[in-house]
């Protein structure tokens, strides 16, 4: 019996990608999923997905830039499983940009989704975890969590913060048996680079990105960590295509 059979995971960003690919691999394990995303057309489609193949999951639609939102999607997962076992923030926004170009309103988003709606995602499942002195909090930070290029500064700085968050979280809640993982994937074949408005480096990233792995390679990686003994942490994984440099 796997170690993720019946766990409750609600995963942000559900709708494409990593979200996706992560739902799609921890159904065939048996898992009970909650996911969230704004895009309903698309939670409604999984779903269908995950029951026609015998799987659980329930779908909210959900702004991860909304406290509000996210506490009522952690209310709605307890009234429907009575239980929250592991968190995974894994929405994120990448419009990457040049500093002298000024696109505040990129800066903005990405310190919304990729900071703010990870520190709404653990606010929200973080008392009830507490309380059962249990669970798992995965944060997907990325490669540029670690190495800092022009033109991805701000996206970088979002994803520094995502990883100093997860040590922060782990040295406050290690005492209360709540583990953590920061996943930093390279270039993987999702939605992510279409946020890109800055045609002066768009193609660049195109170009990096024909060598792309496919998103089940990290929902594999986030399954390992999942279905480890309760008093196993892997804490960290950067996960890149074997032809990636940097």
């Amino acid at each position: 019996m796997s170690n993720i059979q019946d766990k409750v995971v609600m995963i942000t960003g559900a709708s494409s990608g990593i979200g996706e690919a992560t739902a799609k691999e921890l159904s065939s394990k048996s898992a009970k999923l909650v996911l969230a995303a704004r895009r309903e057309d698309r939670l409604k489609k999984l779903q269908e997905e995950i029951q026609n193949n015998g799987g659980q999951a329930i779908y909210k639609v959900t702004d991860v830039t909304s406290h509000e939102q996210m506490e009522e999607l952690a209310e709605y997962a307890l009234k429907e499983f009575g239980k929250i076992d592991v968190l995974i923030n894994n929405a994120g926004v990448m419009p990457h940009s040049f500093l002298y170009k000024k696109k505040i309103d990129d800066w903005n988003k990405m310190i919304d989704v990729n900071i703010k709606g990870v520190l709404y995602g653990i606010a929200a499942v973080l008392p009830s975890m507490r309380e059962r002195k249990e669970g798992h909090i995965i944060n997907v930070s990325s490669v540029a969590g670690h190495v800092v290029g022009a033109g991805s500064t701000v996206y970088a700085g979002t994803k520094f913060a995502v990883r100093a968050i997860s040590e922060g979280l782990r040295k406050e809640e290690y005492g209360n048996d709540i583990r953590t993982t920061i996943i930093s994937p390279g270039a993987v074949h999702t939605e992510l680079t279409n946020s890109i408005t800055d045609m002066d480096l768009k193609p660049g990233i195109d170009e990096i990105y024909k060598g792309a792995i496919e998103a089940d390679s990290i929902a594999r990686a986030i399954a390992f960590a999942i279905e480890q003994p309760s008093d196993v942490a892997v804490n960290e994984m950067i996960i890149r295509p074997t032809q990636q440099e940097r």
